[in-house]
C-alpha cells in the first residue's frame, strides 16, 4: 500500500462522519452528501498520489466534498433556491448546549439517523452506513439478511429522511430518552463490528471500535444521568480492555482461556466496573447495565478457572427477561455448558437451530461444534465446524475454525 492509499483509508476510518456531516448541512440530502463525500475521497487517491499528503487530510477532504456538494448543486440549477441552507439557522444551534463536546457532529449524525419516524433496523443500519462508512455487506451480515435487503433498507430510510425535512440537529433535551434505546444499540452495533469484524484479514478493526467508544462517551457526558447509558459504557470499556490479548502477534485468535490476561487494560476494567455499580444502581436494571455485569465478571476474573460462571447464568437469565433474542440464549447456553455440562448446552443450541433469525449466524455452529468435541461426537462437531466456515469471511475466525477442523481429523 503506498503512502497515499495509506492516508486514504486512514482518513477514512478517522474523519469520515465529520466529513459527512458537514456535506450534509450543504446539501440537506443524505444521498447526495454521500455521493460527493466518497467522490472527495477518490480524488484524495489521485490528489495525494500526485502532490502529496496534505497536513490535514480531513479539512482537505471536507473542503473538497463541500466543493463537490456545491458543483452538483449548481448543476442541478437549484442553487438559488438552496443558498439560505448554507448558513446554519441560528434557532438549530440555539437548541444545543454550549458544551463543544456535546454539539459534536457525530453524534448529531447518530440523532438525525435514529430518528423515529424510521424503524428501529433502519435506523441503527443506517448509523453503521453514514456515521461510521460501514460497507453495506458488512452491515447485512451483522443483520443477518441479504445485502441487497439491506441496501433497499438504508435506501429507503435516506429517502423518508428528506421527504420528512428531518433537520440536522440534536433533538431537544425533553425528547432524547425517546431515542436512547436505538442511540444505543446503533453505537452498541458499532463497536460490535469493529470488536470482531465481519470479514477481512485482521481479527478486529481497534480503530473503528475505539469511534464507537469515543461516541458513548460523548453520550455519557450529554446525558449522565441515564443507567443504560453508563451500562453501554462499561459494556464497551470491558470488552475493549481485552484486545491487546485476543490474538497472537501473527494473528491468530485466542480463545478466552488461552488469553495472557496481564496484557488487560485494567484501568479499563476498574472503570467499567465503576460504571456498572451505577447502571445497576436504583430499579431494574437494562440490558446494557445487565450485559455490563457479564462482561466484568468475566474481565474481574484472575484467570479464567476463576470465572464465577454461575452468576454469569443468573445474569443472563435475568437478561433474557429484559431482552428476548436469540443471541442471549444462545451466549446464555455457553454458559449452560459451564455450570451444567455441555449435554444440557447442547440440547439448548439445538433448540435455537430452527430460529430464522440465526440461519445466518455463523456463531450457532461454532458453538455446536465445540459442545459436540466436549462430549466425543468428532463426525458431528466436524460438520458443524464446516457449516461454521462456511459463514465465516473473518481470516482470524476462519483460522481457529480450521485449526478446530483439524484437530479433529
Amino acid at each position: 500500500m503506498t503512502r497515499a492509499e495509506h492516508a486514504v483509508a486512514d482518513a477514512h476510518r478517522r474523519e469520515w462522519a465529520v466529513v459527512l456531516a458537514a456535506t450534509v448541512r450543504v446539501t440537506r440530502d443524505l444521498d447526495l452528501a454521500e455521493e460527493c463525500v466518497q467522490e472527495a475521497y477518490a480524488d484524495a487517491l489521485v490528489s495525494w498520489t500526485r502532490d502529496g499528503v496534505p497536513a490535514r487530510p480531513g479539512a482537505w477532504l471536507t473542503t473538497a466534498a463541500r466543493h463537490n456538494a456545491l458543483d452538483s448543486l449548481r448543476r442541478a440549477k437549484t442553487l438559488r433556491t438552496k443558498l439560505h441552507l448554507l448558513v446554519e439557522p441560528a434557532t438549530a444551534e440555539t437548541e444545543l448546549p454550549a458544551d463543544p463536546v456535546v454539539a459534536d457532529d457525530r453524534l448529531r449524525l447518530i440523532f438525525l439517523c435514529c430518528h423515529p419516524a424510521l424503524s428501529a433496523e433502519a435506523q441503527v443500519a443506517l448509523t453503521l452506513r453514514l456515521v461510521c462508512g460501514v460497507p453495506t455487506p458488512d452491515i447485512a451480515r451483522a443483520f443477518l439478511v441479504p445485502e441487497a435487503t439491506m441496501a433497499a433498507r438504508i435506501t429507503r430510510a435516506k429517502k423518508k429522511i428528506a421527504a420528512a425535512r428531518i433537520p440536522f440537529r440534536l433533538p431537544a433535551p425533553a425528547t432524547l430518552p425517546s431515542r436512547l434505546d436505538t442511540v444505543l444499540t446503533a453505537i452498541h452495533l458499532l463497536f460490535t463490528t469493529g470488536h470482531t469484524a465481519p470479514s477481512g484479514a485482521a481479527l478486529a478493526d481497534d480503530d473503528l471500535a475505539g469511534r464507537a467508544l469515543a461516541l458513548a462517551r460523548v453520550l455519557r457526558e450529554l446525558m449522565p444521568g441515564e443507567r443504560e447509558v453508563a451500562g453501554l459504557l462499561a459494556l464497551l470499556l470491558a470488552n475493549h480492555a481485552r484486545r491487546a490479548g485476543r490474538s497472537t502477534t501473527d494473528g491468530r485468535l485466542l480463545r478466552l482461556a488461552e488469553q495472557d490476561r496481564s496484557r488487560w487494560d485494567r484501568g479499563a476494567i476498574a472503570e467499567a466496573h465503576e460504571l456498572v455499580v451505577v447502571a445497576l444502581r436504583g430499579g431494574g436494571p437494562g440490558r446494557f447495565a445487565i450485559q455490563a455485569a457479564i462482561a466484568a465478571l468475566h474481565a474481574d476474573a484472575p484467570r479464567y478457572e476463576d470465572t464465577d460462571w454461575p452468576q454469569i447464568l443468573e445474569l443472563y437469565d435475568a437478561l433474557g427477561k429484559v431482552w428476548s433474542s436469540p443471541v442471549v440464549a444462545l451466549n446464555r447456553a455457553v454458559a449452560v455448558a459451564m455450570v451444567d455440562g455441555p449435554a444440557a448446552a447442547l440440547a439448548e443450541v439445538e433448540s435455537l437451530e430452527g430460529d430464522p433469525r440465526l440461519s445466518g449466524y455463523r456463531y450457532l455452529p461454532a458453538v455446536k461444534a465445540d459442545l459436540l468435541r466436549r462430549l466425543g461426537r468428532d463426525a458431528d462437531a466436524a460438520a458443524a465446524y464446516e457449516r461454521a466456515l462456511g459463514l465465516t469471511a473473518n481470516d482470524a475466525e476462519r483460522g481457529f475454525l480450521a485449526g478446530r477442523l483439524a484437530e479433529l481429523s
